[in-house]
């Protein structure tokens, strides 16, 4: 998804993508190639006369009176269709000035520098906006010296400053203006280009794969490049969570250090991301991607360019560090418009008085409130819609109140709600929520890991019920549940995905069920095999129809559970913070910094898709990839975290003084290594990005 959320935004998205389209901007470049003063006029003419360089500035100062965000939308747009010329400098200048109070004359052209490196759209420009460190001006173009090149990108022109004149005729003096801001505010709008690129990138490389044929296939059905496109979508949806973030940080003026965090972040994941995704649209392209013809070596030009020109990630890394040691997180506080003004009173109320009973009667209160599971129909929830979820979060977390966890029957009971019987429901869900029932999934098979259709535990019609055989592998917490919901293939004639039935196996009291623990790579024993030898199951612990339980398997209410939003570092981050306070190396302190980017980037895809859900939007993209870019996330910040520790790992003892912390961090670095696994792996996962939201071929 791009990086408005809004209908608003997303219809300006829409219709900027099409005005930029029929400006023809490409062929422009084209004609222009050779050219090094090329300032693309008409192509200016037309910004101008929609207003789109302006769309952010003050109504007094001749804009459009509009948001940060509203800005970079466009800016997102207009990149995603190459719009060549000075549209980025003007705005990052347009802000700046509009900052410093300083007017602009109507008929100004305005070239940018940030006080070092190349000048920003000099070809053209009436005016330039110069300085450095703390001292900025807007001059005539005359009072500098320039000399003009044409440069990587071809769509737009940069020009080297010898040297400048802030105290001659028509200098204007900019209050306020430092380097620091320059660069922050240069990186804000900047990255909306980099999202823009990645966008025209991925969708160029997908669109391609679903035509071009190879070896009589089309060649997005081949896993390599399956894998590859979804992997550009990773890559695309964090560039995009990260320049939306900056925008909104930048909108919020008394929150100067949010603003800093945010731009730091979006300097470590916008621009690299764009030239990665950039060469990839190259690499699925082939031998077309590579020639002059193409199109995509001249997104790749620009995504080459932004990252040179906007400073080096690895010092971004840095500053997240020191910033994340001082204790800096980002906080986001979500609008919800006043639609929870009518709610808020009486749900504080009802959380209050579950806040003053003793911790063992909360769990007893939380279920007969509602509140344990809000999104859930009553009367064991509340039915609750978004913005009821959100505020319920809100409100537990101010009081202190902590939802107990109840693992897999938050999987078990939902099929339950929607496809189970009354008697069913009132045998099971209560219970459940209370914690008095704990349940353990039956699904994955020896054979049958990620293809669970392709499972051979049987089920056969007897008087009163079923007898179901098989072996089962991979069940947490068998050896301890209560209840377990199983599949089992009662119609051994059906298609794959047929011929499957939903059961409610009592672990407890059935005769043969053998349980043997699994040793983990941590050394415990939280899975395990369960062996199903004749076991019998009644007719009234079916769940839905017989033949019908794969549509079961897959169930979700359909009020699906809004998270309140958040973004918190990854545990292991925050230990690798509080080793970074007591002192790393260069290379580590890097390390941790872009840990701190990354988990950042993950807790924005999780803001975006409770933004969604506020919107009434059902999940995007980011939902699904926050899965990928998760997993990821928590492996490598565990993984960062021992190794910042160096050869300990080899002499430690987890029962020796001092070694106690070190033995959590080795165990979960272990630990994490099953999230790549675990609910279908991160290969299938991709697989399943690239096919049900890529739209590539199977």
């Amino acid at each position: 998804m791009s990086i408005g959320i809004s209908d608003e935004h997303v219809e300006l998205a829409s219709s900027l993508r099409k005005w930029a389209a029929s400006l023809q901007g490409i062929d422009a470049v084209r004609a222009a190639e050779d050219d090094a003063s090329a300032s693309y006029d008409a192509i200016w003419a037309a910004v101008g006369e929609m207003g789109v360089a302006t769309i952010a500035l003050p109504e007094a100062l001749g804009g459009g009176d509009g948001t940060v965000l509203d800005a970079v939308v466009a800016l997102e747009a207009c990149a995603h269709e190459l719009l060549p010329g000075r549209l980025l400098g003007s705005v990052v200048a347009g802000a700046l000035l509009a900052r410093a109070g300083v007017p602009v004359p109507a008929d100004a052209v305005v070239a940018l520098s940030l006080g070092s490196g190349p000048v920003w759209d000099a070809a053209g420009a009436t005016h330039l906006l110069a300085g450095s460190p703390d001292r900025w001006a807007l001059v005539p173009i005359d009072a500098a010296v320039l000399r003009a090149s044409r440069g990587l990108d071809l769509s737009r022109r940069f020009a080297t400053l010898d040297s400048v004149d802030l105290d001659g005729p028509g200098a204007v003096a900019a209050p306020g203006l430092s380097a620091e801001l320059v660069r922050r505010t240069a990186i804000t709008f900047a990255a909306a280009e980099a999202a823009g690129v990645a966008r025209w990138c991925l969708e160029t490389a997908v669109e391609y794969a679903k035509v071009r044929e190879q070896f009589g296939r089309k060649i997005g059905s081949f896993q390599a490049i399956k894998h590859l496109c979804a992997e550009m979508l990773e890559t695309a949806e964090a560039v995009t969570a990260a320049a939306w973030d900056v925008a909104a940080a930048a909108g919020d003026e008394s929150a100067d250090e949010q603003w800093a965090f945010a731009a730091d972040v979006a300097l470590v994941t916008c621009f690299d991301g764009a030239v990665e995704v950039a060469k990839s649209c190259i690499q699925v392209l082939g031998g077309i991607g590579f020639t002059f013809e193409h199109d995509a070596h001249l997104y790749l030009r620009r995504a080459l360019s932004l990252r040179g020109l906007l400073g080096d990630a690895d010092e971004a890394a840095l500053r997240l560090t020191d910033r994340a040691v001082a204790g800096v997180r980002r906080r986001l506080a979500l609008d919800l418009e006043g639609r929870d003004d009518a709610i808020r009173p009486g749900l504080r109320e009802q959380v209050a008085g579950v806040a003053a009973l003793p911790e063992d009667q909360r769990r007893t209160a939380l279920v007969e409130t509602g509140l344990l599971m809000p999104h859930w129909p009553a009367p064991y929830g509340l039915g609750a819609d978004a913005v009821q979820q959100i505020v319920i979060d809100e409100e537990l977390a101010a009081a202190e109140v902590t939802r107990p966890d109840i693992v897999i029957a938050a999987w078990a009971v939902p099929t339950i709600l929607e496809h189970g019987t009354d008697e069913q429901r009132e045998r099971f869900v209560r219970d459940s929520l209370l914690g008095d029932i704990v349940w353990c999934q039956l699904f994955s098979e020896p054979g049958s890991g990620s293809d669970l259709a392709s499972l051979r535990t049987r089920a056969v019609k007897v008087d009163g019920g079923w007898r179901l055989s098989g072996q089962k592998v991979w069940t947490s917490v068998a050896q301890r549940a209560h209840w377990g919901i199983c599949l089992a293939r009662t119609n051994p004639d059906a298609p794959q995905h047929r011929g499957i039935t939903y059961f409610l196996v009592d672990m407890r009291n059935s005769e043969g069920i053998d349980i043997r623990p699994l040793r983990e790579i941590t050394g415990e024993a939280l899975f395990n095999e369960v062996f199903l030898d004749d076991v019998f199951v009644p007719d009234d612990c079916v769940v839905g129809a017989v033949d019908d339980g794969w549509k079961l398997a897959r169930t979700t209410l359909a009020n699906e559970r809004v998270a309140m939003a958040s973004t918190s570092l990854a545990t292991s981050v925050e230990r690798s913070v509080e080793l970074a306070a007591q002192g790393l190396s260069i290379t580590q302190r890097l390390a941790v910094g872009r840990a701190v980017a990354l988990s950042t980037v993950c807790s924005l895809m999780g803001v975006r898709s409770t933004l969604r859900s506020l919107a009434g939007l059902g999940p995007g993209a980011e939902s699904s990839v926050a899965k990928l870019l998760g997993v990821r996330n928590r492996q490598d910040a565990a993984e960062l975290l021992v190794s910042l520790q160096g050869a300990r790992i080899a002499t430690y003892d987890t029962g020796a003084d001092g070694d106690e912390q070190f033995g959590v961090d080795v165990h979960t670095m272990l630990n994490t290594r099953c999230l790549s696994i675990a609910g279908g792996t991160t290969q299938i996962l991709r697989n399943v990005a690239g096919e049900r939201i890529l739209g590539l071929p199977r």
